[in-house]
C-alpha cells in the first residue's frame, strides 16, 4: 500500500474545477513532484493534503486513513512555501524551535533536535542569527529545517526555488536531494520548471487543466509522452502533426503538412486516416550541409533560419521548402565540425524511425 493515497480528488470554486477527479499513489520515501503550468490545479491539491483546504469529492490517504476530519496541525504533514514565511522577530533558533513547542515538546529534548535540525541542512552555527542576516538559499534551509525538525511522514514544498536566482536554485537543487536522501522522508513537490522537476524526482505527475495528464518517471516522461501536452510541455519538441497515411507492425507514416511522410516507430497499430503527431527532440535530429551516403529513414532539406548559441550546443531553427519549421540541436564539440552554421546555410536534417514518438490524445 503506498503512503499517500489520492483518490478521484475533485474541487471547485463556483464554475470552475481546480481540481478534476485526480488519484495519485505515492509511496515512502519517494520524491514526488507535481509538474504544471499556473493555474494547472497543482497546488490546489497540495493545500488538501495539507488541510488548509477539504475536497469536494474524493479521498486524500495517508496510511490508508482518510485525513478529512484531521486539522492541518493534527497531520503528520509539513509545508514550506516559497516565501519562506519566517517568524522575522525569532532568531535561526526560535524559527526552528516553535514547531516543537507547538507540540509541547519537552525543554531538554529540545536542544538536541533543533542542532540536529541546523545540521540537516548544514547550518551548525547560524542558530542565534535573524532571518534578515540570511541569504535567501539560507532561509530557505532554515525553513525545510523548521519542517523537517517534528519528523513528519511527508513533507510538503510549494515552488520553494522559485525566487532564488539561477546559479542559487542549481546548488539548492542539489542540497534538496541529499536532504531528502539523508531524511528519508516522502516528498511531494510543487513547481512549473520543467527542468527542474527533471533534476529532482524520482517520479513526476504532469497535470493540466485540473486533471493529470501522465505520471512516470522523467526519462520516461521525457522520451515517451502520453499525449501532445506532455510532450510540448516537457522540454523542447518537435511536434510534426498529420493524417496516417499508412500503418504496420512496428511502424506508421505520417503525413506532415509541409514537410511531407513521416515514419516513426510505434507498438500498436495505429487507424489509416486518423490524426497523430510524432513528438521529435531536437537533440534526435542530426543536422548537416549534406547527409552521408547511409542516410536515415527521414531525410528532409531545408534552411537555417535562426541559431542560438548555448556554449556547448547550439539550436538551430530550419525552414523546409513546404513551410515547415524544425528545431535540431548539434553539439559544439562534434568531430570534424569547421563552422556553426549561419542564417541562410542550406542543410539536411535526418533521423532514424526509432529517434520519434507517436503521441494521439
Amino acid at each position: 500500500m503506498a503512503l499517500l493515497e489520492i483518490k478521484n480528488v475533485t474541487r471547485r470554486f463556483g464554475d470552475f474545477t481546480a481540481v478534476d477527479d485526480v488519484s495519485i499513489a505515492i509511496e515512502a520515501g519517494e520524491f514526488f513532484t507535481l509538474l504544471g503550468p499556473s493555474g494547472c490545479g497543482k497546488t490546489t491539491l497540495l493545500r488538501m493534503i495539507a488541510g488548509f483546504d477539504l475536497p469536494d469529492a474524493g479521498l486524500i490517504l495517508l496510511e490508508g486513513k482518510d485525513l478529512a476530519q484531521r486539522p492541518p496541525e493534527d497531520r503528520p504533514v509539513r509545508t514550506v512555501f516559497q516565501s519562506y514565511a519566517l517568524f522575522p522577530h525569532m532568531t535561526v533558533e526560535g524559527n526552528i524551535a516553535f514547531p516543537l513547542e507547538m507540540s509541547r515538546t519537552p525543554a531538554h529534548a529540545m536542544r538536541a533536535k533543533i542542532d540536529e535540525a541546523l545540521a540537516d541542512v548544514r547550518l551548525t552555527g547560524f542558530g542565534r542569527r535573524y532571518p534578515h542576516e540570511l541569504s535567501g538559499g539560507q532561509k530557505q534551509r532554515v525553513a525545510i529545517a523548521r519542517a523537517l525538525v517534528t519528523h513528519p511522514q511527508v513533507l510538503l514544498l510549494d515552488e520553494p526555488l522559485a525566487a532564488l536566482d539561477a546559479k542559487l536554485r542549481e546548488e539548492m537543487q542539489i542540497e534538496l536531494i541529499n536532504m531528502q536522501k539523508e531524511a528519508g522522508i516522502t516528498f511531494v513537490y510543487v513547481t512549473h520548471d520543467q527542468s527542474e522537476a527533471l533534476a529532482l524526482s524520482h517520479r513526476i505527475a504532469v497535470m493540466n487543466q485540473g486533471r493529470v495528464e501522465q505520471i512516470d518517471e522523467p526519462s520516461r516522461l521525457y522520451s515517451f509522452p502520453a499525449s501532445r501536452f506532455v510532450a510540448d510541455f516537457i522540454g523542447t519538441c518537435n511536434l510534426l502533426e498529420g493524417r496516417v497515411s499508412a500503418s504496420s507492425d512496428g511502424m506508421a507514416v505520417i503525413d506532415v503538412e509541409g514537410l511531407g511522410p513521416v515514419r516513426a516507430a510505434t507498438s500498436t497499430l495505429m487507424d489509416v486516416g486518423g490524426q497523430a503527431a510524432v513528438a521529435l527532440r531536437p537533440e534526435k535530429i542530426a543536422i548537416e550541409p549534406h547527409a552521408g551516403r547511409s542516410v536515415p529513414d527521414n531525410h528532409f532539406a531545408g534552411t537555417v533560419t535562426d541559431q542560438l548559441y548555448l556554449g556547448d550546443v547550439t539550436v538551430y531553427r530550419v525552414s523546409t521548402a513546404g513551410g515547415r519549421r524544425i528545431e535540431a540541436l548539434r553539439a559544439n564539440s562534434d568531430a570534424g565540425r569547421a563552422k556553426l552554421f549561419e542564417s541562410g546555410d542550406k542543410v539536411e536534417l535526418s533521423w532514424p524511425v526509432d529517434a520519434g514518438h507517436l503521441v494521439t490524445g
